[in-house]
């Protein structure tokens, strides 16, 4: 009796546990949802002119209204999107108020070319980002066939000479064959319900073969087979 005592309270102690670091994935989730939401009322909320020194950290998702002129030059970041297959994002140079920032003009499938850029004085709506792309697997840029695999804000700005500040296209520029692709929270990791699954899942697996241990410990014990 004392061993199939020490299983139980052993097996139950590890349920007790793992029931424990679950409900503390719920919480997390509770607190990510609400830090989403929040992203998102920022994204939406009224666009307000490009700030005279942008902060990575503090404009981050700031909508932004602009007017200037796209330069030359365009940068292909390699993107794909589900419904549609392999394509770019476009970069391009934008000046506004003296200014030479970088724009991301959406979406342009990999079989279609790059389209001739407006002339003269443009007034768009986007949103500032400092996208967070690149790992240890992203291969390094071509820049002589103006072709990157990530969208890097310092190494875009250095190959088109502009500040390290990107604006991604939300409205304000129609292209023919490029979409849009305005920041959104869908990119924001947020696995928590996954997590606390997976934790609730190994505590039923724990508690089952708890129970089978101990039923099998008494049936040796009674002398039963």
């Amino acid at each position: 009796m004392r061993g199939i005592l020490m299983v139980a309270v052993i097996g139950l102690g590890g349920v007790a546990v793992l029931l424990g670091l679950g409900f503390w994935q719920v919480q997390r989730l509770a607190w990510k949802e609400g830090v989403l939401d929040d992203i998102a009322a920022h994204i939406a909320a009224e666009p307000v002119p490009l700030p005279t020194v942008p902060d990575p950290q503090l404009n981050r998702y700031l909508p932004v209204r602009a007017r200037g002129e796209i330069g030359t030059g365009v940068i292909r970041v390699l993107a794909s999107r589900k419904t549609v297959g392999a394509g770019y994002r476009l970069i391009v140079p934008f000046t506004t108020d003296g200014r030479r920032v970088l724009l991301d003009l959406g979406f342009l499938p990999v079989a279609q070319a790059v389209p001739v850029m407006p002339q003269g004085q443009v007034e768009l709506i986007g949103n500032l980002h400092w996208p967070d792309e690149v790992d240890s697997f992203t291969p390094e840029p071509d820049p002589a066939k103006g072709l990157w695999f990530a969208r890097e804000v310092s190494s875009l700005a250095a190959h088109l000479d502009s500040a390290p500040v990107l604006i991604v296209l939300r409205s304000g520029v129609d292209l023919p064959g490029v979409t849009p692709l305005p920041v959104g929270i869908e990119g924001i990791a947020n696995d928590h319900l996954q997590y606390a699954i997976t934790w609730f899942s190994l505590a039923a697996i724990w508690l089952a073969m708890t129970g089978f241990l101990v039923y099998r410990m008494r049936k040796v014990s009674e002398g039963r087979p």
